[in-house]
């Protein structure tokens, strides 16, 4: 019965992290604000015929912050989705535990979820779900001996 629940929490654990990987790529595309601005600065002071260097300069940081950011937040999204299908799968239980605890940073969801996870895996039987070894079977004591009349 042990068994059948881990399953079913891995596999809504599993669901859980599309759902999260799905939102934190969705929030990594916010930062294309500061790509925006950044090229904006770039082509206005290009087009002006001040000399000044400062706007190009800053317009640069700006590309420069927001795709470092755009890259990163996708990395995070595909290694949250990469870690549901690992949980559904029972397969790479170091990457999905790893994975759990960096969701953390993803608040609020991130951490409800990888507090969640960190809690299911680190349960003996389903780490046990993961390296294909099924948990030995409980302990039943041996049927009494019969009662020796003289």
């Amino acid at each position: 019965m042990a068994m059948n629940s881990d399953a079913d929490q891995l596999k809504l654990l599993s669901i859980f992290h599309y759902v999260v990987g799905g939102l934190a790529g969705l929030f990594a595309l916010i930062p294309t604000l500061y790509l925006g601005l950044g090229l904006c600065l770039i082509f206005a002071s290009c087009s002006s015929s001040d000399g000044d260097a400062s706007p190009v300069v800053m317009g640069l940081f700006f590309v420069v912050f927001g795709l470092v950011a755009i890259v990163l937040g996708l990395i995070l999204a595909i290694a949250i989705i990469c870690s549901g299908r690992f949980l559904s799968q029972r397969k790479h239980y170091t990457f999905c535990l790893v994975m759990a605890g960096v969701e953390c940073i993803f608040m609020p969801f991130g951490t409800v979820l990888g507090a969640f996870t960190l809690v299911v895996l680190l349960r003996e039987s389903v780490k046990q779900l993961f390296t294909g070894n099924p948990p030995p079977p409980p302990a039943v004591p041996p049927p009494p001996a019969p009662a020796v009349t003289p």
